[in-house]
């Protein structure tokens, strides 16, 4: 069984992605649906997904939910709240009464590239995120290097909460630059209430002249930090595309993890997203 635990769909006669900008992201600037990706999957095993959100927008987690609600490949949905907002935990009860609402298995923000990068180590976050554990509901990091430090301070200050970090927290791979992403990672890992996924690579490379190679520094160094039974397979999906398709995903991913144990690649590819997830 093979778990799918990152990818998104959109609609733009229903909300712009005001996120895709500029000419090289214009591919991805159309419509994305549930049938568009099972084409997409086809012939690569996979079994369930995670649908996650990719707006700053309270109507979009609904639709989420009520999509997964549908659509048997769906196993979980990661919604969004603003999540040093006063108010957030209402909205989250919120969500609780939606059709759907027990496909909600975690939440993000967007931390990357926000203007404060201590954004996710604010008391109001810390505050926010910190009542998630009582409902069951993980918390996904969404972070460039600069915001790791920040990330770091949420979790230690959280140790209840389950936190899935997102795309290795998309270190500079197009120029092969190691640290400090490294060594903030490191003492990520040291947290056992955080799992990785190792998803998000190729739009982190040079996006038309990458090799395999280029990212088993990152991939190895996860494996020693996180061990294979705190990290989990994500598409991306359809915003790789910008550089690879479906299949070339999978198959790096398959590159990268070869070495695995047969139950180490099993915790990779499906268990590690189904305990961090809670899937039923």
């Amino acid at each position: 069984m093979r778990i799918d635990s990152h990818h998104h769909i959109w609609d733009l006669s229903v909300r712009d992605q005001d996120w895709i900008t500029g000419e090289a992201m214009q591919p991805i600037h159309q419509n994305f649906s549930m049938s568009d990706l099972r084409e997409a999957i086809a012939g690569v095993e996979i079994s369930k997904t995670v649908l996650v959100q990719t707006v700053a927008d309270y109507a979009e987690t609904p639709e989420l939910l009520a999509l997964a609600e549908t659509d048997p490949l769906i196993a979980g949905v990661v919604g969004w709240l603003k999540i040093d907002a006063t108010d957030a935990i209402d909205h989250l009860h919120r969500y609780f009464d939606l059709p759907g609402a027990s496909y909600l298995k975690s939440i993000r923000d967007i931390a990357q590239d926000h203007p404060d990068s201590n954004y996710l180590g604010k008391p109001e976050t810390i505050a926010n995120v910190r009542k998630l554990a009582k409902f069951g509901i993980a918390y996904d990091l969404l972070t460039k290097t600069p915001e790791l430090k920040g990330a770091i301070e949420l979790v230690k200050s959280c140790p209840d909460v389950q936190f899935i970090m997102d795309h290795i927290s998309k270190p500079y791979i197009s120029k092969n630059i190691m640290e400090p992403w490294k060594t903030l990672m490191t003492e990520l890992a040291s947290y056992p209430n955080v799992v990785c996924k190792v998803s998000g690579l190729v739009t982190e490379s040079n996006w038309h002249k990458w090799k395999p190679q280029d990212f088993q520094p990152y991939t190895n160094h996860l494996i020693e930090i996180f061990t294979p039974q705190r990290l989990m397979f994500g598409s991306d999906w359809p915003v790789a595309t910008l550089s690879g398709s479906y299949a070339e995903v999978v198959s790096l991913a398959e590159f990268l993890m070869q070495d695995l144990a047969p139950s180490e690649s099993e915790n990779f590819w499906s268990k590690t997203a189904t305990s961090a997830y809670n899937l039923s």
